[in-house]
């Protein structure tokens, strides 16, 4: 059974790597925020889109469990789609990418918040990462997303520091 301290706990560390993120990004234009610094494909606004992509899709998990058609690796397709994850399409800013990165998070926190625990689960999806059948709760969902926000947190500090010299955390 969930306890209010965890899930207090959980989206806390959860929206102070969000802050995190935001911040490196503070005062950057999309040319900046969508330039390379490293040897890395990897951006700032890149960074942002593919972190709330992440996050809406195990929320979406969490709430409705694996999609009904299993994913096909073997597609390029879902590879093309992974890898536009990571940069901004004709039309996207950085200033849309937080605001949907904004509203993302306020409906993972709506959500969470009115679960009566943690522990609701489902299977994962059939995946050549995931051992088979088996499964995640609420609870992994969450701590997946922040492992996946604090790693990227630590990508973009790296990236920010290369691009001014700025250092987010330090």
């Amino acid at each position: 059974m969930t306890t209010d301290t965890e899930r207090t706990s959980i989206l806390k560390m959860l929206a102070d790597q969000r802050d995190f993120l935001r911040h490196t990004v503070k005062g950057l234009d999309d040319e900046q925020a969508s330039r390379r610094t490293t040897d890395s494909e990897l951006t700032l606004a890149g960074l942002v889109k593919h972190v709330t992509r992440v996050e809406e899709k195990w929320i979406r998990f969490a709430q409705d469990g694996p999609p009904a058609e299993p994913v096909d690796y073997e597609d390029p397709a879902v590879w093309k789609e992974q890898a536009d994850s990571f940069t901004l399409s004709a039309g996207e800013t950085l200033e849309s990418t937080l605001a949907h990165y904004g509203r993302v998070a306020a409906a993972t926190e709506e959500y969470v918040r009115s679960l009566p625990d943690l522990d609701a689960g489902h299977p994962l999806p059939e995946a050549p990462w995931f051992e088979q059948g088996a499964a995640w709760s609420v609870r992994d969902v969450l701590l997946h997303i922040l492992r996946e926000t604090a790693q990227h947190c630590g990508h973009a500090d790296i990236i920010r520091e290369s691009l001014d010299g700025q250092k987010t955390m330090g």
